[in-house]
C-alpha cells in the first residue's frame, strides 16, 4: 500500500470511470453451464480507468472522432455512419475498425490515466457456486452479486486517497443501481480499513451514464477490450501497448500461488508466460489443461483478500 507522507495534504479529488469485459452469465435453462459456447465469455472483468483530467480527455476524444467522420478513407465504413449509432456517436473497441483503434490507442497513450482491473474465471465461479447449492440448496446464484462484490475488491485500495471521489460507472440493465453501487464502495473501505487499520474519509459521488457522455467510459472500453483479448484469445499485442498505463491486474481465480489470487502489476507484468500452468497441472475436469481453465475454486460474492465482504 503506497502512504501519503505525514503532513501532505489529500488531493483535492480523483476521476474513476467503471466498467465490464465478457459478462456473467454461467447457467442456462435447466442449470446448463454455458460457459464458452458461443455469446457466453470464459471470464468476467471488471475495469477502472483514474483520469487526471477527464474533461480535456473527452474533448481530445471528440475531435478524434470529428477528424475521423471528415476523413473520406474511413468514413464510408458501415460502422462510421451516424445510422449505425456506433463509432459516429461514440468510440467501442468491438465495433471500431483497426485504423480507428489505432488512432485511439495512440491518443490514449498520451494522457496521465491509470488502469486496474479484476477478473473472475467463469468455471471457476460455476464450480463455487454448485459446491455452495450442495451446502445450500437454496441459494441462487445472482449476477449482481459478483459484480458488486468486484466492485468492492476493485476500489478496496483506492479510495483513502483524496478528499472527493468522483466514480462514473457504464450503465448496465434499465434498473437504478446506484444505492447498490454505493454500498459495494463502502465495503471497499471497510475491507480496507480492516486489512490496514486506515479508513478513507473523502466524500463519494457515484453516478451510472452511458459511455457517450462521457470519454473516460469510452477510454476504460479500450482498455478492457486489450484485456479481454489477452484472457479470451491469448493475443498479447494490445496488452502490451496500455501496460505502461495498468497498475494492477487482480486474477482472483489463479490462486496456484496464493489463496486470495494474483496480482499482475508494473514490477510483475502479466505476460502469456506468467498464465502458463506448470506443467501436469490439473483442471478442474481432471485433465491437464490450458491456462484458460485453471482450477481455480472461490466463493461467489467473496473479496478474496481472505475474507467476506460484509
Amino acid at each position: 500500500m503506497s502512504r501519503k507522507k505525514k503532513g501532505e495534504p489529500l488531493p483535492a479529488q480523483r476521476h474513476y470511470f467503471v466498467d465490464e469485459a465478457g459478462d456473467s452469465v454461467l447457467f442456462g435453462k435447466r442449470g446448463k453451464v454455458m460457459i464458452g459456447q458461443e455469446g457466453c465469455s470464459r471470464f468476467f472483468m471488471m475495469g477502472c480507468l483514474e483520469v487526471a483530467d477527464p474533461v480535456a480527455l473527452t474533448a481530445e476524444m471528440e475531435t478524434l472522432r470529428a477528424e475521423m467522420l471528415a476523413d473520406p478513407t474511413i468514413n464510408r465504413v458501415p460502422s462510421m455512419t451516424p445510422e449505425r449509432k456506433k463509432t459516429a456517436l461514440v468510440f467501442h473497441a468491438k465495433d471500431d475498425i483497426p485504423e480507428v483503434r489505432r488512432d485511439v490507442f495512440k491518443l490514449l497513450m498520451r494522457h496521465e490515466v491509470k488502469f486496474y482491473a479484476v477478473i473472475r474465471d467463469k468455471t471457476a465461479l460455476a464450480t463455487a457456486v454448485r459446491l455452495r447449492n450442495e451446502t445450500d440448496p437454496t441459494y441462487r446464484y445472482n449476477e449482481n452479486e459478483v459484480y458488486d462484490a468486484l466492485v468492492s475488491r476493485l476500489f478496496r485500495d483506492r479510495l483513502h486517497k483524496a478528499d472527493h471521489h468522483e466514480v462514473v460507472f457504464a450503465s448496465r440493465g434499465n434498473k437504478d443501481r446506484t444505492h447498490a453501487l454505493s454500498a459495494a464502495l463502502d465495503k471497499a473501505r471497510v475491507n480496507f480499513f480492516r486489512k490496514w487499520a486506515v479508513m478513507g474519509t473523502g466524500t463519494i459521488a457515484v453516478q451510472a451514464a452511458q459511455p457517450q457522455q462521457h470519454g473516460g467510459l469510452q477510454a476504460v472500453d479500450y482498455f478492457l477490450w486489450a484485456l479481454q483479448r489477452f484472457y479470451e484469445r491469448c493475443e498479447d499485442r494490445f496488452l502490451s501497448l496500455i501496460w505502461p498505463k495498468t497498475r494492477l491486474v487482480m486474477d482472483i481465480d489463479d490462486v496456484r500461488a496464493k489463496g486470495y489470487g494474483e496480482g499482475y502489476t508494473q514490477a510483475k507484468p502479466l505476460t502469456a508466460e506468467a498464465l502458463r500452468e506448470k506443467p501436469g497441472d490439473i483442471g478442474i475436469s481432471g485433465r491437464t489443461t490450458e491456462h484458460t481453465a485453471w482450477s481455480r475454486v472461490s466463493s461467489p460474492g467473496t473479496d478474496k483478500d481472505g475474507s467476506h465482504d460484509s
